[in-house]
């Protein structure tokens, strides 16, 4: 009786034979060319060494191809020349010989090929079904999951997601480039001034954008502050400079403050009416009202996506996220805050809090590069910020978990003197309307002090106007290494439009 693969990347998965005795069909497959494709691997070297990072052992649905392919590669890795008198022999080794149908079958394999010139497109079929297979595998493990009272629905929607993801990454594998593929792609992002804006998020905020070149796709960026600091009304700022002046759909879950508020945040930072205003809008005069609708009706088409569920997990976050990027390409995402979240079923109940916080800001990471976007996350200081005289944020001050400042590619904190009792700065100018972003780490790049606006009235961080600028040490020393001129520097991420509402 022919013997069927039992391909199991992982122990709790299903095998092939036990989902066909299931469903009482055979799974997808193509037997007689994995004989063709096995039988060319040990034939011709050229295509051995041109198509052996292409294959993956669950290509083949047979348990005795399996065997034969294992073995093959294994002689490749070992730097070992590949025929059928090698490959018998390595089986041997391993004890899988009688497994993998015996010497004469692997004569069988070599005998029956005319030409290796096809195994591309062989590969190519067997790969189809190999996808069929794991769908069919996938989509069954789903409904048995389904059918049980214990199976939370939404770990089990993301591992539905992170599955088929897996096949289509196993299924079409990036093989190794040279560098002059590299320098190709390189001279395309950097140097093609409408290429490069492609590949960044600038936040709007011109100096910040200088010293980071704009967000870059795949990272992690941690905004932190002590309460009260801001962190939210920065976080917005940012998103509604991308969106509005830069037209690039982001997204913004908030697990602190609902999606209404978060309107009323962006039309007091648009219209310029105080927040409390907007608390009370029947007592405002006409002419404020009427200033009111304009800008909600201004908002209504701005690409920004909110989400305020409420304990909201990293699992449904991560597929929340996909089906944003898929559906709208969104180009960032905005989490408000980190420490709000949870990690799912288990893996919360089983952890302390600073393991669970560390678990998921590697997600956060891994979503980012798995999107290939800049992921945000806000994220709260701890007390120890507060005991020293002039309360000036360090990279130790993250709340909950080293891993935070690990996994992060830019860290910034949020510092206001005037709220740590500064009123004035060094040269005497009143703070009340500063803010300051200190970036305490930058993995591509250098970290320093960024001045910003802050309006209390309406809740909005802004550029500093340029007689207003702060001039810090470590800021000037930044414009000095880069050889940064203010008189003649002109945004490189300028938006097209400075004021969206006229």
């Amino acid at each position: 009786m022919e013997k069927v693969s039992t391909f199991n990347r992982k122990s709790s998965r299903m095998t092939y034979d036990q989902i066909g005795e299931l469903n009482g069909m055979v799974p997808p497959q193509a037997v007689e060319l994995e004989k063709s494709v096995l039988g060319a691997l040990m034939l011709d070297k050229d295509k051995l060494f041109g198509t052996i990072d292409k294959i993956h052992e669950g290509l083949f649905y047979r348990v005795e191809h399996q065997a034969i392919f294992a073995a093959i590669r294994s002689l490749v890795n070992s730097n070992h020349d590949v025929d059928l008198l090698t490959v018998t022999e390595q089986l041997m080794h391993v004890g899988k010989l009688e497994e993998a149908g015996g010497a004469f079958y692997l004569s069988q394999l070599t005998s029956n090929v005319v030409s290796a010139a096809h195994i591309d497109y062989h590969l190519h079929i067997l790969t189809e079904k190999y996808m069929k297979r794991e769908i069919i595998r996938t989509s069954t493990e789903n409904i048995r999951g389904a059918y049980d009272d214990t199976t939370d629905a939404i770990d089990l929607l993301d591992k539905a997601e992170k599955n088929l993801l897996q096949v289509n990454e196993l299924s079409f594998k990036k093989q190794s480039e040279s560098l002059d593929s590299f320098v190709n792609e390189a001279v395309k992002k950097l140097l093609d001034e409408k290429e490069s804006e492609k590949y960044i998020v600038p936040s709007g905020f011109i100096e910040l954008d200088r010293c980071t070149s704009g967000f870059q796709p795949g990272q992690l960026i941690i905004l932190a502050a002590r309460p009260a600091m801001g962190k939210t009304a920065c976080g917005i700022s940012m998103a509604r400079n991308i969106a509005v002046d830069f037209h690039r759909p982001v997204a913004f879950f908030s697990l602190e403050m609902s999606g209404l508020e978060l309107l009323m945040r962006l039309v007091s930072s648009e219209s310029g009416l105080s927040a409390n205003k907007l608390k009370r809008v029947s007592s405002m005069h006409e002419s404020e009202k009427q200033l009111f609708v304009k800008t909600l009706n201004g908002l209504r088409d701005i690409p920004i996506f909110i989400d305020d569920t409420e304990g909201l997990d990293i699992f449904e976050l991560r597929s929340k996220c996909r089906r944003l990027k898929k559906r709208h390409d969104i180009q960032m995402v905005f989490i408000d805050y980190l420490q709000l979240m949870k990690s799912s079923g288990d893996v919360a109940r089983n952890q302390n809090r600073a393991l669970e916080i560390g678990n998921i800001s590697r997600q956060l990471k891994e979503m980012a590069k798995e999107l290939n976007i800049p992921v945000l996350a806000m994220a709260q200081l701890n007390r120890n910020v507060d005991d020293r005289p002039m309360q000036v944020p360090i990279l130790s001050d993250l709340k909950d978990s080293g891993s935070i400042e690990q996994d992060a590619d830019i860290v910034i904190a949020i510092h206001r003197p005037w709220k740590c009792g500064m009123e004035v700065d060094e040269f005497g100018n009143s703070t009340e309307r500063l803010a300051n972003l200190h970036i305490l780490k930058h993995r591509a790049g250098s970290t320093g002090v960024i001045p910003l606006q802050f309006e209390a009235r309406c809740v909005r961080f802004s550029n500093m106007p340029t007689d207003m600028v702060f001039e810090s040490k470590m800021n000037a020393d930044i414009k000095a290494n880069d050889g940064f001129d203010a008189n003649t520097f002109d945004n490189p991420l300028k938006p097209d439009n400075d004021l969206p509402f006229e």
